[in-house]
């Protein structure tokens, strides 16, 4: 009987196939992703242990990425082997650079555990991105800077201001309004699914929380209409 392998050495086939038995297909993945432990490597600090010896440590993790991966979840398997390889490596370097007089009886670690929270917290990461980028722009730029959603640590409402050109009290206004928007469904959607949050239940919280928020702005707009008067 002869064994016709699937076409695309990458593809979701190629995944069942190889989590199936097949050896041709786990190599073939193996030799396709191999690069993904030396680029991990480069960027990992090694603490004096021999290269070779995180390279097999590095193989060992991307199997059972391989093994693990669920290419329906919608995740670049690079994303999550990713993890896994560097969990892994940091793990063996922890090891390798502790003194022997402290060395703890050897523990399990479950690394498809480790690396599935990682990439939660990748995912829900991206759909929050998502959610503000739908944003107007204005809102969108403050949530990110009050948030820190652009890498760097996150401002306060009166450095926010400052960059408007604005009042602290509409630095924070404006942060209320973005966050009434990102509280609805329609925009908020796929990252409720990921957090647990899209029941009714966390639906009835969202919305008594943006009725509190538009009940205090109400009188604030009344005293400014009443000075443009």
């Amino acid at each position: 009987m002869s064994i016709v392998h699937p076409s695309s050495p990458d593809g979701p086939a190629a995944f069942a196939c190889a989590q199936a038995g097949c050896q041709a297909c786990l190599d073939a993945l193996m030799r396709q992703h191999q690069g993904l432990i030396h680029v991990v490597l480069r960027r990992q600090a090694r603490g004096g242990t021999p290269y070779e010896d995180l390279l097999q440590e590095g193989r060992i993790a991307l199997w059972q990425a391989i093994l693990h991966f669920d290419p329906h979840r919608g995740t670049a398997f690079s994303t999550y082997a990713g993890v896994a390889i560097r969990h892994q490596i940091w793990q063996a370097v922890k090891l390798a650079n502790r003194p022997h007089a402290w060395l703890p009886f050897p523990t399990s670690v479950n690394l498809l555990e480790i690396a599935e929270e990682n990439l939660w917290q990748a995912e829900v990461h991206t759909a929050l991105l998502e959610a503000v980028s739908r944003l107007p722009k204005r809102l969108r730029q403050v949530i990110t800077l009050a948030y820190g959603l652009d890498g760097k640590p996150p401002r306060t409402l009166v450095a926010i201001g400052r960059l408007f050109g604005v009042t602290k009290e509409m630095a924070r206004c404006w942060r209320n309004n973005g966050l009434v928007l990102l509280r609805l469904p329609v925009i908020s959607g796929p990252l409720r699914y990921l957090c647990g949050q899209d029941d009714r239940a966390a639906y009835l919280r969202m919305q008594a929380l943006n009725r509190t928020w538009l009940r205090r702005r109400r009188p604030s707009r009344r005293r400014q209409r009443g000075k443009q008067q």
